[in-house]
């Protein structure tokens, strides 16, 4: 048995609501083990044999169309994964050094759109760095996210792929409550 994260994304914001033990009996009911939820913004630990987090992540997608009625976008991540995305360092000391605000994360359904790397030069700001890398785009934002000039939606759209934003210590809470195998 294989042990993923998946994040789902909207879930429980625009009206989108669903109880997080409702949530954990749905994905019982399709057929997964261990389901826990952690923090009730979408994110599932749960365990399967599949091995392929695509088609994971379809099934679940259209298990929960069917129940719920509405679309939500499921990105999953081993805990391998997770751990690889935690240690990555995209920025410097300085650079982390003159936080502020937050540490984030942007994990990709797919692979980034080509060119992605310059268009997100087109994106910073003194105060906002954006590194790709693999299926992650990391964002270090030095003021609090609710002041920040960037248009997420036009850079959520660059990605060229489905994602969802994470705070890196959502990452690392999850890590150290499920450690690499």
């Amino acid at each position: 048995m294989r042990r993923y994260v998946v994040f789902l994304r909207a879930i429980n914001v625009g009206g989108r609501t669903i109880k997080m033990d409702a949530l954990r009996d749905l994905l019982r009911s399709y057929g997964y083990d261990n389901v826990e939820t952690f923090i009730a913004s979408g994110n599932v630990i749960l365990e399967t044999d599949e091995a392929d987090s695509a088609s994971l992540e379809a099934r679940i997608e259209k298990k929960l169309q069917d129940s719920l009625g509405y679309d939500v976008p499921a990105i999953a991540r081993s805990i391998d994964d997770l751990s690889g995305i935690a240690a990555y360092r995209p920025f410097t000391d300085a650079e982390f050094a003159d936080m502020n605000a937050g540490y984030y994360v942007w994990l990709l359904k797919d692979d980034p759109a080509p060119g992605l790397a310059g268009t997100l030069e087109t994106f910073q700001t003194p105060d906002d760095l954006f590194h790709v890398h693999g299926r992650q785009v990391y964002w270090l934002c030095r003021t609090k996210i609710s002041q920040t000039t960037v248009p997420t939606t036009r850079l959520e759209k660059a990605f060229g792929t489905p994602c969802t934003m994470r705070n890196m210590n959502t990452i690392y809470r999850v890590l150290a409550k499920y450690p690499s195998e």
